[in-house]
């Protein structure tokens, strides 16, 4: 008895076990639900299921310049500033894109600064179908999480199943330290886009070797 007894307890344990470590071990119900991303780099047109995005332009900067109810400001940050250019066209009907996230060489994800809410190229961004529209993404970030990441772009920030841009930023020429090569010690969101290659006015580059 004494043994039957001890053999039922130690089925009684591994069926616990096992079902403790498929508990833990499934997909949560966030990640089973979470937006499907479609896969691109920099100058390449993501096509998501209810807009296509492309990004041209990246600058890391460690100040900015901006103008806000005719009051000009300079914003400092810890780390780095990198502003994201794109163009954004709606596919079929006319959309939002809402949202905009950082994802670091070490998949630690930054969402999009606050501190620039007041301006109309942030988001959200109206888009309709046939007609590009150039949206900004600012962020701040640490010099760290600059080589090896992508930028995530979805419509809404709660979009379960829904389609997400997701942008290799390989592009973006990085340093032997993985930091920006070209950083700008002010850069001014106000100012017109110069040619690519070209800085704009009053600003220089800030290389790295």
């Amino acid at each position: 008895m004494r043994i039957r007894a001890i053999g039922n307890l130690l089925i009684v344990a591994a069926t616990v076990a096992l079902s403790y470590g498929m508990q833990v071990s499934k997909p949560h119900y966030a990640e089973l639900t979470a937006p499907i991303p479609i896969d691109g780099a920099m100058h390449d047109t993501v096509r998501a299921r209810s807009f296509d995005v492309r990004l041209d332009r990246m600058v890391f900067a460690r100040t900015l310049k901006t103008n806000q109810f005719g009051q000009e400001r300079l914003l400092t940050t810890s780390g780095l500033w990198a502003v994201a250019t794109t163009d954004l066209t709606a596919t079929s009907t006319s959309t939002t894109v809402a949202d905009g996230t950082w994802q670091g060489p070490t998949g630690l994800r930054y969402r999009q600064t606050e501190r620039l809410s007041y301006r109309q190229d942030m988001p959200p961004h109206a888009v309709d179908p046939g007609l590009e529209r150039s949206g900004l993404f600012v962020f701040e970030l640490p010099a760290d999480q600059i080589r090896g990441a992508s930028l995530l772009i979805a419509a809404r920030q709660f979009g379960p199943l829904d389609a997400q841009a997701r942008i290799s930023l390989d592009a973006v020429p990085t340093g032997a330290d993985g930091q920006p090569a070209d950083v700008l010690p002010l850069y001014d969101l106000d100012a017109p886009a110069p040619p690519q290659g070209q800085t704009r006015q009053g600003q220089t580059r800030q290389g790295k070797t």
